[in-house]
């Protein structure tokens, strides 16, 4: 008996043992997958489409309610110098490839087959990955515009993009995209479906989306989210007064506008918001940006820093009313290129404000080292990755952001003319010699005297010339641009 009691005693003790074992090993199997998700997130890229940062409250914004992102970026970091193309094919070109325009534009609405896209690269990483919204790089004219015959067709369509699956609005064909909106056509993995009665087009996007990310895999999920969202036409959504009358959902006119940015915002809640359900939040690196600024038939109160507070009659500090900036989509003024950028990922990207320059050209070689790879530098590739700004680092990515803005190449009048520019946080650099001091609050740009001889203007001048000549060598042949212009006519070699 005496025997017994000391062997039970051991017993407990071993089986306590391997309790505990069990147990280390479960937490460090757990810390293991957890470092694992962190090392290689899921990502998603939204990119709306027509906002500038005037229209965020966020950014201070004051003319409509943007909760969801205000939050987002609360918890995040926001961007204050994030730019884009004017317009938005240029735009998506640069995102999708990683590339200026100076490189491979050929004409609006085309990506050149060919490109490796951010789709290819991901895919080539180990990621599923998804393509849902706004596409427009296929093919643009329709067929009676000048030179179209030429251009018709010959981007790349999104089977051929290296993306999983798709769903996509303006897919191939402009006169076939139909609407974006209320009954909205749109094609699903090569199947076109038009006309989706009593359905909201957007609303079918971000559900495709969800219905991607709830799928079970053993892989991190990319998912790239261009949004239609507040795009023209400027119709109601499904929170607005007048949608439970069918008849009015096509209705037009601007004071549809705040509905629009409204439900971009409840959208991106409502996919933040699925992302947390799913138990992946911390494990989801999301990035909202914008492809231009605002609509110019857009005019929106902005808080930017330069108007006084003041009491009122009782005592009580009075906010700002805010200054009225009105939208610059399609301009190479600050309105028109300065945008959104938020970025969140709980536990690793630290909340704040980055005053680092961000181009369009940078989400490819970003997105591709947080997802383990990396994109060597070479003449071909323009982005700089602010991957360590994501993972908390400091030190600057870039010192300029050079740009080259031909929306129609070969017309020469507005707003279609080429524009070649360069900027960094100061000052900003036309290749015709304009030079802008952008210091200023807000989006104030103020020129600078051509015969301005001190120091820091000349440094300024000198600086971003170099920047333009550096991006300008060798200059663009005709044979990159493609041998017909946007107008059909032929374009002369440089």
């Amino acid at each position: 008996m005496s025997d017994c009691c000391p062997r039970l005693a051991i017993l407990r003790l071993l089986r306590q043992l391997v309790a505990v074992v069990a147990l280390v090993v479960a937490l460090q199997a757990g810390y293991t997958v957890a470092a694992e998700a962190r090392a290689r997130p899921n990502i998603v890229l939204i990119m709306a489409d027509d906002i500038g940062i005037e229209g965020l409250g966020c950014y201070g914004g004051l003319d409509y309610k943007t909760p969801e992102l205000d939050r987002l970026a609360a918890g995040g970091l926001r961007f204050t110098h994030a730019y884009a193309q004017p317009l938005c094919s240029p735009t998506r070109l640069q995102v999708m490839t990683g590339r200026g325009n100076q490189r491979n534009w050929q004409a609006f609405g085309i990506l050149p087959r060919g490109e490796q896209t951010i789709g290819h690269r991901m895919s080539e990483l180990g990621y599923r990955t998804c393509l849902a919204g706004k596409w427009q790089l296929t093919s643009y004219d329709p067929p009676d515009f000048p030179g179209a015959k030429e251009r018709r067709g010959t981007g790349m369509h999104p089977r051929d993009a290296g993306f999983d699956t798709y769903s996509l609005f303006h897919a191939e064909e402009t006169e076939d995209k139909g609407s974006r909106y209320a009954n909205p056509t749109f094609l699903r993995d090569g199947k076109l479906h038009r006309e989706v009665s009593g359905k909201y087009g957007e609303d079918l996007t971000l559900e495709f989306i969800i219905d991607f990310l709830k799928e079970p895999s053993d892989r991190p999920a990319f998912v790239y989210y261009p949004m239609a969202l507040p795009h023209w036409p400027m119709v109601p959504t499904p929170h607005s007064i007048v949608w439970g009358e069918p008849e009015r959902r096509l209705e037009e006119g601007t004071k549809y506008f705040p509905d629009m940015v409204e439900y971009m915002d409840f959208l991106v809640g409502r996919l933040v918001k699925e992302i947390d359900r799913l138990g992946q939040r911390e494990n989801t690196l999301i990035l909202f940006y914008s492809d231009n600024g605002t609509d110019r038939r857009i005019t929106s109160r902005f808080r930017d820093g330069s108007e006084a507070r003041f009491r009122n009659s009782r005592g009580e500090l009075v906010p700002p009313a805010g200054v009225k900036i009105r939208g610059g989509k399609g301009q190479t003024t600050q309105n028109g290129i300065r945008v959104p950028l938020i970025a969140s990922w709980p536990g690793t990207v630290k909340p704040g404000v980055s005053r680092e320059l961000v181009s369009s050209t940078d989400f490819l070689p970003t997105l591709v080292e947080i997802a383990g790879g990396k994109v060597q530098p070479q003449p071909g590739i323009d982005g700089v990755s602010f991957a360590h700004l994501l993972r908390g680092g400091d030190g600057t990515s870039r010192e300029s952001i050079f740009f080259w803005y031909d929306p129609r190449p070969g017309w020469d009048k507005e707003p279609y003319r080429r524009h070649i520019f360069a900027l960094d946080g100061q000052y900003k650099l036309f290749s015709d010699g304009g030079l802008y001091d952008i210091r200023g609050t807000g989006f104030r740009e103020e020129p600078v005297p051509a015969d301005a001889d001190d120091a820091e203007s000349v440094a300024a001048r000198s600086h971003l010339q170099a920047v333009i000549e550096a991006k300008m060598q060798p200059p663009l042949s005709a044979a990159a641009r493609r041998e017909v212009d946007a107008f059909g006519r032929p374009v002369q070699a440089d």
